[in-house]
């Protein structure tokens, strides 16, 4: 379903010619669905957070310029098929990562860490990428933490 508007349809916050950012309802729901589809198979996944940090410890809000630049960086350094949306709404961004290449988590989920931040500080003023906090979560049965 292709949305027209930024807020045109209930579950999608904002549409690029590369693809969905979804609001914060609809990800959550993405990433509870992954939790539960990651318990029945044993198949880890990656949860990837992005924010902007004014202090440490304190996310600000994201403009939705900014925020425009980092779904679309994000969507240049993931998949198709990985779900790129709000985690908690226009504060941090978030995508859920599902069938991972073979390898340890710990390894997969730094590799991903790298091309992730990489493709933001690339594509964002370098204003707004010295203030950005990325982090990289591997989830699921075989994960262990």
């Amino acid at each position: 379903m292709r949305v027209e508007s930024d807020r045109g349809s209930r579950g999608v916050a904002l549409e690029s010619r590369l693809g969905q950012a979804y609001d914060e309802e609809a990800f959550l729901y993405f990433l509870a669905m992954e939790r539960k589809r990651s318990e029945r198979s044993g198949s880890p996944f990656l949860l990837v957070l992005v924010d902007l940090k004014q202090e440490p410890g304190a996310s600000v809000r994201i403009a939705r310029a900014v925020s425009a630049r980092i779904f679309s960086c994000l969507w240049l350094s993931l998949r198709e098929t990985d779900v790129v949306g709000w985690y908690r709404e226009e504060r941090v961004a978030g995508a859920v990562l599902t069938q991972l290449a073979a390898g340890p988590m710990p390894e997969v989920a730094d590799e991903v860490g790298r091309r992730v931040t990489a493709g933001l500080r690339e594509g964002l003023p370098a204003a707004v990428a010295r203030r950005l906090q990325i982090r990289v979560y591997p989830l699921g049965p075989r994960v262990k933490g």
